[in-house]
């Protein structure tokens, strides 16, 4: 059987840590490369065939939804899997819709990731059980799940609360005492997590969702 060449997008160096450590000494599978950012990883892409793609779907650049459409548009071979903590319905159709292969979460065991692996090599998709749970939940009630459970850090909704009130990125930064590039990057965080592509539709969904007043 031949090594499954495998390739790891995450913003987090600490997750990319954690999986090379999991796979290390497997014969099925191999990590060949690993990245935070989505222009090295088609730059790589470019000249280096891989297999199977572990993709987060929350990063700074680009998240994961709209990478994994450009990706497999140039690689329409490559299997993606999404790894991520969210557990909205609303990205995982998303990332299927675009494609993907699977979905897990981040605290799948490690039996789980690489049967996962050789599932969507096989040609198959694969969800973790419990995003099927919530697919099946959704289905049966007609209601999406998490809608009003948006995972918001504590900076986020602090940084969420001055947006609605009208202050800039530069000011929130002076209130907060924190670098502009840290609150555009809580901004961007939290566009993407509330489904949102400009400030308005960012506090009429967070006002919508019940996040702010």
């Amino acid at each position: 059987m031949e090594t499954i060449r495998v390739a790891i997008i995450d913003d987090h160096q600490v997750v990319i840590n954690g999986l090379i450590s999991m796979f290390a000494g497997r014969q099925d599978l191999k990590i060949l490369f690993h990245t935070t950012s989505g222009e090295a990883l088609r730059d790589y892409l470019f000249n280096n065939p891989i297999d199977v793609l572990l993709m987060d779907i929350q990063m700074p650049e680009m998240n994961g939804v709209e990478l994994s459409k450009l990706v497999l548009k140039k690689h329409p071979d490559l299997k993606i899997i999404a790894f991520s903590s969210f557990d909205d319905s609303h990205y995982i159709r998303q990332i299927m819709r675009n494609g993907a292969s699977g979905y897990l979460l981040k605290n799948t065991d490690h039996a789980t990731i690489v049967k996962a692996i050789h599932t969507v090599m096989d040609g198959d998709e694969f969800l973790d059980e419990a995003i099927k749970k919530i697919l099946l939940q959704e289905s049966l009630t007609g209601q999406r799940r998490s809608i009003y459970e948006i995972p918001l850090t504590k900076r986020e909704k602090e940084i969420l609360k001055l947006i609605a009130e009208e202050l800039s990125n530069q000011q929130i930064s002076e209130k907060l005492f924190i670098s502009l590039r840290t609150v555009e990057t809580h901004r961007l965080n939290l566009s993407q997590k509330l489904g949102a592509k400009n400030t308005a539709g960012l506090v009429k969904e967070a006002i919508r969702r019940g996040l702010i007043d």
